[in-house]
């Protein structure tokens, strides 16, 4: 079965939005942005294997290496926030490339604690990686030719959760904050529907051309252009209207 569909989205920035039939998320890689002899960043690497003991890693890898990009060459993981469907395959990675590992230190915080209780909840081993930094809110200089990634804290679907936008190409990850037509859920443990609609206002304020979610609620996974994005945002918001009441 082939778990991913390859997009090369625009430039340097692949996207491999999942296929399969149990739950993992999108998965996206910058290549050749960083200094030095691993030059790639990989955001939300996903399960090793999901509940429906799909070898999610398995095919990312396999994935990534129809685009020609090896898992051995990813210098950096970003995870927009700590649930396993998001950063199990950390662990792998590291093992296979020495790739640092980043998130926020609020959500590295939750993941430390309320986490571990979530996880043994849903009979998950926790994730296990060590963040060598911690990412803030504001520009994330990612080295070769000033690459820039914007980074916004957006909390309600997990405490610490960020958004990462690429200003330059109008590209925002939205990891489980937003998807298409749809919202992150807030019942877990650090869920919080006030603060998910404040993330939400924010970033419908930016000027973005595609939107990468974190999990598919439309064929095709990602979400392109601005009459569509602006779209998506107002029936979003007309949910929480409607739901706050």
């Amino acid at each position: 079965m082939k778990y991913y569909n390859s997009v090369n989205l625009v430039d340097n920035l692949y996207c491999y939005i999942w296929q399969g039939m149990g739950n993992n998320c999108n998965t996206s890689v910058f290549t050749n942005i960083l200094n030095g002899p691993k030059p790639h960043v990989i955001i939300d690497p996903g399960h090793i294997v999901n509940e429906s003991r799909e070898e999610c890693f398995a095919g990312l890898e396999k994935a990534m290496a129809g685009d020609k990009i090896r898992v051995d060459d990813i210098g950096l993981i970003i995870n927009t926030h700590s649930h396993p469907d998001h950063c199990q395959a950390n662990e792998l990675i590291v093992e296979r490339s020495g790739a640092q590992v980043t998130l926020s230190k609020e959500e590295d915080d939750f993941r430390n604690t309320i986490g571990v209780s979530l996880y043994r909840a849903f009979g998950i081993k926790a994730p296990r990686f060590n963040p060598q930094f911690y990412i803030k809110e504001g520009d994330l200089d990612l080295g070769i030719n000033g690459f820039k990634l914007n980074v916004i804290l957006t909390p309600g679907h997990s405490p610490g959760s960020v958004c990462l936008y690429w200003a330059k190409k109008k590209v925002l990850i939205t990891g489980d904050v937003i998807f298409f037509m749809s919202v992150g859920r807030t019942d877990f443990p650090g869920g919080d529907m006030a603060q998910l609609k404040k993330s939400i206002d924010r970033l419908a304020e930016l000027d973005v051309e595609y939107i990468i979610p974190g999990h598919n609620t439309e064929p095709g996974g990602i979400i392109r252009g601005k009459d569509l994005i602006r779209r998506n945002f107002e029936a979003v918001q007309d949910f929480f209207s409607y739901g706050t009441g």
